[in-house]
């Protein structure tokens, strides 16, 4: 642990209490949120929260932030991190073994609440692997006072077993691994774009919380889900060795962790159980002592900052990162990474939100990105748009909405950003899946971008009144192309036989596709002869390409956007040529969970952000 961590942060200008910042775990730098109370009283206690690991905490991050937010309402400071080498935290060693890294991680995060805060007992909130690694963390932090833990990891053995069929069930398939659950030194585990080191894969092999060992803390709280509760026994176990532990089995972990961010929803009862916790807690702790005058609260610097090194191709540029907040009609929040002070800018680039995920993008390819290309002299800015991630969300509109109406608002306040505070003209808008839809509306629109990098977009144009649970043209395209793959599988027509199957459902779908596939045919005839036809996507692309900017489409193999962006073009692609310019990249899943399909993307986007405009 770093007994005496250095801080950085930068508060909202909005007035918000939350206050974005970085401080030191050994060699690491973490980037974290530290959510303070309203009240005018110095805290008595203090609140760590520990994350879940890879996609569980894409999915959990807008909760993770709920919980924050619920115990700095109870006059409870609390601090969220990020792991080294995860989320915006800086970069961790391949080979490192993440477990004990991580284990110092939530150690670090204890001190420097304590620094930052002023609090006098420290408490911890982790979630699945988060509850493991603030488990490990208490056993040997005297500091920590107790826990909440949400659907613990207990055993190391079975959390890989568990892994290991995420990957089966993804058809990823699995590392090379020995039955024991040992693997080999050069082996490693990626589950949906998020890595685990062969180091620490030995590791977690050996970690079972029901050993023999001293109570990892005096007071703990265990919270399962009512749906897969695994924890009992072990709460059993704590009991019989002396602990004050608390089971409890509650309703919408699966929703909450384990559902993708689009569809996510925070477990309300699990946060009424934390609240209740650390109400007896911090009632507790200002009855043992007598409350003095509030104590001086350590000054933190105004400006967030974090240096980073050479990459791992070994080029010396030194690029830094800070958080950013821009003015709109809600907070948005955003990370920029730029070059050192006094080397030059070559431009601009803004990373518009995947989906639900927040600004990490899908497996975190938005933070490599954005490293990369400061390297090689760009100001790059991935942001929160409204109700995303960690930005505030629009008065009366709901979260985690993937096609909000006022997204080119963001999109809008981010380019004057990146024109007046990021000092560069050349500005490019980059985007994955919805993000993409969200770049070619601001292409239409005459956004003042010169380059439009669009990455597996599913649909080109919305309106308000459709949502993500109506039957749109990309499960139009892909789910006919299933269905004739299944035409000869005797298994497909059993299930049509027994009535389970939606028949009507697969009517209407092929129905659709038909009056799509006419609707293509027409409009293309209709650009043939000059005339213009409302919501035209070919006739929308040639008047981008006549404003003499540049425009890439990159696709994962057997998108549905391909097919899409084929009929809805029509011969507009072709009078396109150089302007538009289409990849495709094979074996590659939806959000390039792999590394060798992430690694080409990377390459591709590259390429076309360093391509000369002709």
């Amino acid at each position: 642990m770093n007994a005496d961590p250095s801080f950085e942060a930068e508060s909202s200008p909005a007035g918000g209490l939350a206050e974005a910042l970085y401080f030191d775990s050994g060699q690491h730098r973490l980037f974290g949120w530290l959510h303070r109370p309203a009240a005018i009283d110095a805290p008595r206690i203090g609140l760590i929260v520990c994350k879940p690991f890879g996609y569980e905490a894409v999915c959990a991050h807008r909760s993770v932030r709920a919980f924050s937010e619920a115990a700095a309402s109870l006059g409870v400071p609390s601090l969220r991190f990020d792991y080294a080498g995860t989320g915006d935290s800086t970069e961790l060693d391949p080979e490192a073994d993440q477990l004990e890294v991580w284990v110092e991680n939530v150690i670090a995060a204890v001190g420097a609440l304590r620094q930052l805060a002023n609090v006098e007992h420290v408490y911890v909130l982790g979630f699945r692997l988060g509850a493991l690694l603030a488990t490990l963390a208490a056993i040997r932090c005297k500091d920590v006072g107790g826990l909440m833990l949400v659907a613990p990891i207990i055993s190391g053995r079975r959390y890989l077993r568990e892994l290991r069929m995420t990957r089966l069930a993804a058809g990823i398939g699995a590392e090379p691994a020995e039955s024991s659950g040992q693997t080999r030194a050069d082996a490693r585990m990626e589950v949906s774009g998020f890595f685990f080191s062969a180091a620490t894969l030995a590791s977690l092999a050996q970690v079972d919380l029901k050993a023999p060992r001293t109570p990892p803390a005096t007071d703990i709280l265990v919270v399962d889900g009512n749906k897969m509760p695994v924890a009992r026994g072990w709460v059993d176990e704590l009991l019989a060795s002396g602990a004050r532990a608390t089971y409890r089995a509650l309703p919408g972990l699966v929703e909450m962790i384990m559902t993708a961010p689009q569809f996510a929803t925070t477990a309300q009862e699990m946060v009424t159980e934390m609240r209740g916790w650390l109400t007896q807690l911090r009632d507790c702790a200002a009855a043992a002592s007598e409350r003095g005058a509030p104590g001086e609260s350590p000054q933190v610097p105004p400006t967030a900052i974090m240096n980073l090194c050479a990459d791992r191709a070994g080029e010396q540029a030194l690029v830094t990162e800070r958080p950013v907040f821009l003015a709109s009609q809600a907070v948005l929040f955003g990370i920029v990474t730029e070059p050192e002070q006094n080397a030059a800018r070559r431009g601009g680039v803004i990373l518009i939100n995947a989906g639900a995920d927040y600004h990490i993008g899908a497996s975190g390819i938005y933070v490599e990105l954005a490293r990369r290309w400061a390297r090689r002299g760009y100001v790059v800015l991935r942001m929160d748009l409204a109700g995303l991630g960690d930005s505030a969300t629009r008065r009366g509109q709901p979260d985690n909405v993937v096609f909000p109406p006022a997204a080119l608002d963001d999109i809008r306040v981010a380019i004057e950003w990146m024109r007046s505070r990021g000092g560069v003209n050349d500005v490019t808008l980059c985007g994955v899946c919805s993000g993409a839809y969200h770049v070619l509306r601001a292409a239409v629109t005459e956004f003042p971008a010169k380059r439009f990098l669009m990455v597996n977009p599913e649909t080109f144009f919305w309106n308000e009144s459709m949502t993500i649970y109506d039957m749109h043209l990309a499960e139009v395209v892909r789910g006919s192309a299933i269905d004739r793959s299944k035409m000869l599988s005797a298994e497909a027509w059993t299930r049509l036989l027994r009535g389970q199957v939606d028949i009507r459902y697969v009517l209407r779908r092929h129905i659709r596709r038909v009056f799509f596939y006419v609707e293509s045919m027409c409009r293309d005839a209709a650009r043939r002869l000059h005339i213009r036809l409302p919501h035209d996507l070919g006739w929308q692309l040639e008047e981008i390409a006549a404003r003499g900017v540049q425009m890439a489409f990159v696709f994962s193999s057997g998108e549905p956007g391909i097919a899409l962006l084929r009929m809805q073009g029509g011969h507009s692609l072709q009078r396109l040529g150089e302007r538009c310019r289409v990849h495709i990249i094979e074996g590659a899943d939806h959000v390039f969970s792999k590394l060798d399909s992430r690694m080409a993307l990377q390459d591709i986007l590259s390429d076309e952000l360093l391509a000369p405009i002709k």
